[in-house]
């Protein structure tokens, strides 16, 4: 990497967090009866309940809600603590480039859990600035989060560096002149950079 770069945009689920996709519905199947976790699948693939959330279109109680967990609150901290995992890596990463990147998370995610995942893990002291889908009303791969990104930070697409686990992503941080990363947990094919850990980033980084 050039010493140009100096804002690093990390992605959540896939890169900071080990479960590219969560596990919202291995939890439903472990949480709710046989017809109660089809019905609940069917509104997270056919109805794409989770993207609606995402877009902050419903906020977390009713999305919890709607999937069966009357008892939001309880179920989505149950489900954060035992299901999402942090990369044994990260904080140690995060601590050794703080000083030479300004970390910036952007993040397909319910407003209300991205909070309780940062404060969980201890990650809000790394991030100057947090970019969550549902509360800029806008997902990735959409070019306009990578244009309020850069303009959040102040920065041009040159000084930055966007990893992610999905290659969409990056293709469209590319379009507007960010430079991407995969950070490659499913064996993706992708024609750009790939790193498959923090080591590895690290390394790149230099």
């Amino acid at each position: 990497m050039i010493k140009s770069y100096t804002t690093l945009i990390l992605d959540m689920y896939g890169v900071i967090l080990n479960e590219p996709k969560g596990r919202l519905l291995a939890y439903a199947r472990d949480n709710l009866s046989e017809s109660e976790y089809n019905r609940v699948e069917s509104l997270i693939h056919e109805n794409r309940l989770f993207d609606k959330a995402g877009l902050g279109e419903i906020n977390a109680r009713e999305f919890m809600q709607t999937l069966g967990f009357d008892d939001w609150e309880y179920h989505s901290k149950q489900y954060i603590d035992n299901y999402l995992t942090l990369d044994s890596e990260f904080l140690d990463f995060a601590e050794r480039v703080k000083d030479k990147y300004e970390l910036v998370l952007l993040s397909n995610d319910v407003a209300e859990w991205s909070e309780y995942i940062c404060k969980k893990f201890g990650l809000n002291k790394y991030f100057s600035r947090k970019i969550i889908s549902a509360e800029v009303k806008i997902r990735k791969p959409s070019l306009e989060i990578y244009d309020l990104a850069l303009e959040k930070t102040g920065k041009s697409p040159y000084e930055c560096i966007f990893v992610d686990n999905s290659a969409q992503n990056l293709v469209a941080a590319e379009e507007v002149g960010i430079s991407p990363i995969l950070f490659n947990r499913e064996n993706e094919h992708y024609y750009g950079m790939t790193v498959y850990s923090f080591k590895e980033l690290y390394d790149i980084l230099g």
